[in-house]
């Protein structure tokens, strides 16, 4: 068969009524799986930081290609081309509630641990080391925690078509967004998620959770006008009082664990309808 022949046989398969093309597996990029951060209760070890860097007497923050010093050196196991991720605790700055208890639900969980990226050791002296940074989340400074370079798991991202709009509960564990990376509180595709579900509830990295909102129960959120799912002022009411129970409820979109911690984890939104806030609702999707 010649070169043609098998193009044009190629084309008229692509073609032919009611053919599928092959879905092509995706995965999360490295910069979601190793910039996604974490809320969590476990203690981290501080024992391991960045000391300084290059050009400190000019330099506030340090960034990709920058070379900074760390205190590990020969002595303490460090050695040229060991890789390292570098992770700092943060608060939030705002302190102002988007839905009612989510300060209560933050401090439940722990504290948010962001990943500020990898470095790789360059030089190893007797108790400090020379590192580079290879790769960069945000910027990095002085004080920040390095932990050894572990490789994190890349699960499988399901094509929008598994998206169900109307999907019923599953009974399985329920849990709530309560906040996103950075504090945000307003999310979307490619957004990561911090969720009150984790290890305690069976949740695993690669697991998908759905991301839902019921009315009435969800939004007691600072923008929210009271009432306002059943009645708005000069465009109508619903006769009588409805329970959320027996109002249908809007699933937003879908995502897949990227990481889990004792009852947290954090989850990269692969589909979303519209935005999804903080206060909003997952539940574990079952298989």
């Amino acid at each position: 068969m010649t070169r043609m022949s098998m193009v044009v046989l190629y084309l008229a398969v692509l073609f032919v009524p009611g053919a599928k093309a092959q879905e092509i597996e995706q995965h999360p990029t490295p910069g979601q799986i190793y910039c996604s951060g974490l809320l969590t209760s476990t203690p981290i070890s501080q024992e391991s930081y960045m000391i300084t860097g290059e050009e400190s007497d000019t330099k506030i923050a340090f960034d990709q290609g920058d070379y900074v010093y760390i205190n590990r050196g020969a002595a303490q196991g460090a050695r040229e081309g060991e890789e390292f991720l570098v992770i700092r605790a943060i608060d939030n700055p705002m302190y102002i509630n988007w839905y009612h208890w989510q300060s209560f639900d933050i401090r439940a969980l722990g504290k948010v641990w962001e990943d500020e990226g990898r470095i790789r050791v360059v030089k190893a002296l007797a108790n400090v080391s020379i590192a580079q940074i290879e790769e960069s989340c945000d910027y990095m400074q002085r004080g920040d925690i390095v932990q050894s370079f572990e490789e994190r798991p890349s699960p499988a991202i399901q094509p929008a078509s598994h998206f169900e709009r109307f999907a019923a509960p599953e009974g399985g564990p329920e849990g709530r967004v309560v906040m996103g990376k950075s504090f945000d509180i307003t999310l979307g595709m490619n957004s990561i998620a911090y969720v009150n579900l984790g290890q305690a509830e069976g949740v695993n990295v690669g697991d998908y959770l759905r991301f839902v909102r019921y009315p009435e129960r969800t939004h007691e959120v600072l923008y929210q006008t009271s009432d306002m799912t059943f009645r708005v002022e000069g465009f109508g009411s619903a006769p009588g009082r409805h329970s959320w129970q027996n109002v249908p409820r809007e699933v937003l979109g879908e995502g897949v664990v990227l990481r889990t911690g004792p009852q947290s984890a954090s989850v990269l939104i692969t589909f979303s309808l519209r935005e999804i806030e903080a206060g909003d609702f997952v539940e574990v999707e079952k298989e």
